[in-house]
């Protein structure tokens, strides 16, 4: 009975209560002041320097780190980022990834007092300095996305039931605003990142042509359509000295900015040569060989390069792997333009070889990229090149324009709804009939 206690007991008693208040409000102010630290910014590495440098004052720790989980990674549990801060001169103190796993596994708050000889961490190497360390979850919606570790409470000895109460504390009121900035984050990056593919984007189309060249006789119309925001295919068309033009398609493997910059590269070596000498021959073995020292291994690019002389109304060509074009001549089935060689890169000297073809008036060249023909609906097949042959045969009457124009439209009624998965390019040389 509280009044049959003795003074010396009532007066213990009012001392113990008023420093359960003392502490009480100790940590209410502590925690007060973590949140308006940590409330107002939107990093991550300064939320959670502000969280360790709190802690630390907190429970008189030496040193502190939090690390948060990679979700992507294979591992349990690895260091994504990694925020220490120390009160002490030692070097940084690394988490065992045992000490990791168990957290992963249990979530709940880890007290060790003697590192060296607890019997849950047998076989373990702690660091010499560490005496002793307290571990917290970082949790957001039952979902572990870190964890706090003090180490080595000042003054000796080791941390208390209290000290790691109230860092779970604080680790609870934590967690959501380190998730919150790091979210942010991730969100201003990818912003950036498709900023810098829109800029990319707009380089690219300055670099594919802005008009198809006007030659008496003749109807020329190209596009390129990428799969991605920036693709890796691309069509040129290059003046020539004595009354020539070079016609180029290309498809780099690979798709989005990495295919980008190589197309850009091609683009470059292939304009660069083409002036050295008209020969297609010569021009594509002399690009392959500054490609393939240029270009990481596993990296290829199919080419079709072709010199029109509208002197002589010959077609000059060399296809380096590339898909064969059609061309419809005379009304019969359509030729294809096979002789050349091997992709560009692949080896760094090859014999590629050259051919020529009338162009007569009505005749018709298209030339396009593997994402047309191996456009899929929803069943997996395939748009095909008979399908593609038999649509340009039908359409041999309108404009080189229109002619595109039907073969993208039918690539996209067969595909429907199915995602486009490889850039679409397409180019249509066409000779006016005669004129009687």
């Amino acid at each position: 009975m509280a009044g049959n206690e003795s003074p010396d007991a009532r007066v213990r008693s009012i001392e113990e209560e008023n420093l359960r208040l003392k502490r009480a409000v100790e940590e209410l102010t502590i925690l007060n002041d973590l949140a308006r630290g940590i409330g107002a910014s939107l990093n991550s590495q300064d939320i959670m320097d502000t969280i360790i440098r709190r802690s630390l004052r907190a429970v008189h720790a030496e040193q502190g780190v939090i690390t948060l989980v990679d979700r992507e990674a294979k591992q349990p549990m690895r260091t994504l980022i990694r925020s220490m801060v120390s009160s002490s001169e030692h070097q940084p103190f690394h988490l065992d990834q045992s000490l990791l796993g168990w957290m992963h596994l249990n979530k709940k708050p880890l007290v060790i007092s003697d590192p060296q000889n607890d019997d849950r961490f047998r076989g373990v190497k702690w660091e010499e300095p560490i005496r002793s360390l307290v571990c917290v979850p970082l949790i957001v919606k039952s979902e572990l996305i870190g964890v706090l570790t003090l180490f080595n409470k000042r003054g000796g000895g080791g941390f208390t039931e209290e000290d790691q109460r109230l860092l779970a504390i604080i680790a609870a009121q934590s967690a959501q605003v380190v998730e919150n900035a790091r979210l942010y984050e991730e969100e201003q990056a990818l912003l950036l990142m498709q900023e810098e593919l829109r800029f990319a984007l707009d380089i690219q189309l300055d670099l594919l042509p802005k008009e198809a060249p006007e030659i008496p006789g003749y109807e020329i119309a190209g596009i390129s359509i990428p799969a991605q925001v920036v693709g890796g295919d691309y069509f040129d068309f290059i003046p020539m000295e004595d009354n020539g033009l070079a016609v180029c398609l290309g498809d780099i493997s690979g798709k989005g900015l990495p295919a980008a910059l190589l197309m850009a590269n091609l683009q470059a070596t292939i304009r660069g040569q083409s002036f050295v000498g008209p020969s297609p021959r010569e021009c594509i073995k002399r690009s392959n060989k500054l490609l393939f020292r240029s270009t990481d291994p596993g990296k290829f690019a199919t080419l079709f390069y072709g010199v029109l002389d509208f002197e002589k109304n010959e077609f000059f060509y060399c296809n380096a792997g590339h898909d064969r074009p059609f061309l419809f001549a005379g009304g019969k089935d359509p030729a294809r333009l096979d002789v050349g060689g091997i992709v560009l890169s692949c080896m760094e000297e090859f014999s590629y070889e050259e051919a020529v073809v009338p162009f007569r008036p009505g005749d018709s060249l298209v030339v396009f990229s593997d994402g047309i023909t191996e456009a899929r609906n929803e069943v997996g097949e395939e748009y095909g090149e008979e399908r593609l042959a038999a649509l340009l045969r039908s359409s041999l009457g309108e404009s080189a324009k229109a002619m595109i124009d039907r073969v993208i439209d039918a690539v996209r009624q067969h595909a429907g709804d199915c995602p486009q998965t490889d850039d679409m390019t397409v180019v249509v040389i066409k000779r006016h009939r005669a004129q009687h």
